[in-house]
């Protein structure tokens, strides 16, 4: 049973995105943690600016289905790599936008660095623009278990892994404590990198 709450957020949070041009057809995956071992996210092949109630599930940490008939995402495994990881992860949002499709793609190393933001205070320990951050770019690849494999190693080799983490090519990843907090750093983190994006055009 998912509760009313949950459902609307995730619905809501759909209709924001939507308007925003962040999850265009059927795009994007939203969740949010309901307990130690389970999570709802959207179902697979629903436009996410038309979500409706019953066009969420449940799944276990392991991405099992606990919801009869419906069916998630491939990509579900890798909210559920970030619960397992993050035990403070409380919501997850991966959206497509044009700009984080084109900067990983144009991305030349491992990162992308955004520096001299004010939205960088979106995201935990940058309390004001004067800092910088590395998003991880990580190679898109259609076995979601070796990606997420990949992503733990990453984070292993890293001492503040940020909440975040662009698929190249594909999409971003953000997560926080709630659905509120997901959806700011979602927003900033497409903000900066629609400004890096425009600032390349000016060069």
């Amino acid at each position: 049973m998912i509760p009313d709450h949950v459902e609307v957020a995730i619905i809501e949070v759909g209709r924001r995105l939507d308007r925003q041009g962040l999850v265009p057809a059927t795009a994007g995956n939203f969740s949010i943690r309901l307990d130690a071992r389970t999570l709802a996210v959207t179902v697979s092949g629903r436009h996410k600016g038309f979500l409706r109630p019953g066009d969420v599930m449940v799944v276990d940490i392991d991405g099992r289905p606990l919801t009869a008939g419906k069916r998630s995402s491939a990509e579900t495994l890798l909210h559920c790599g970030i619960y397992r990881r993050f035990p403070e992860a409380g919501a997850v949002l991966h959206g497509h936008s044009i700009a984080n499709t084109v900067m990983s793609r144009a991305a030349e190393g491992e990162s992308i660095t955004l520096a001299g933001y004010e939205l960088l205070k979106a995201f935990p320990g940058l309390p004001t623009h004067e800092a910088e951050i590395a998003v991880p770019v990580v190679e898109n690849d259609q076995d979601i278990p070796r990606m997420q494999q990949g992503l733990d190693l990453l984070w292993d080799g890293m001492a503040e892994p940020p909440p975040g983490y662009l698929i190249r090519g594909h999409g971003s990843y953000v997560w926080a404590a709630d659905m509120p907090g997901a959806l700011a750093r979602l927003e900033a983190l497409e903000f900066m990198l629609a400004c890096e994006m425009q600032e390349r055009r000016m060069r």
